[in-house]
């Protein structure tokens, strides 16, 4: 196992989870000194990638608002608006706007979390409950 790539395989497993190489670009982008290539993000997390899987990945992102690009000479710099974290709160956040009765998603979700994701879900209402005088 690899501590730099947060303790999973890169190499050798044939298929890669959902969303496990977003996650290791965000990842990546996250830790970059600034704007960042393709390139760079591609060393980062898998040398052995396909240059092109790794751009479509970011432009996937780009087009999910994770990340953000700007044109420098004939190729773009990328740099992470949302860390995976972010990103997974914002495709919960599209579901539940898709859903016409949130108050009944809401209950099942919070009733089908073991206990502790519920925990943590109550002391983080708590938190931003207490930092906006709720």
């Amino acid at each position: 196992m690899d501590e730099k790539h947060g303790g999973l395989p890169l190499r050798g497993s044939a298929r890669r989870g959902p969303g496990e190489l977003e996650a290791r670009v965000l990842a990546a982008l996250g830790s970059a000194p600034g704007p960042v290539t393709a390139g760079w993000v591609r060393e980062q997390i898998d040398p052995s990638l396909a240059y092109t899987t790794v751009v479509t990945t970011l432009t996937r992102l780009h087009g999910k608002q994770a990340v953000v690009r700007r044109r420098e000479g004939r190729s773009y710099v990328w740099r992470a608006v949302f860390d995976a974290a972010g990103l997974a709160a914002r495709r919960m956040r599209q579901i539940l706007d898709q859903e016409g009765d949130r108050g009944a998603v809401l209950s099942r979700f919070i009733a089908e979390l073991p206990p502790d994701d519920e925990r943590l879900l109550r002391l983080g209402l708590d938190t931003t409950s207490a930092g906006t005088g709720s």
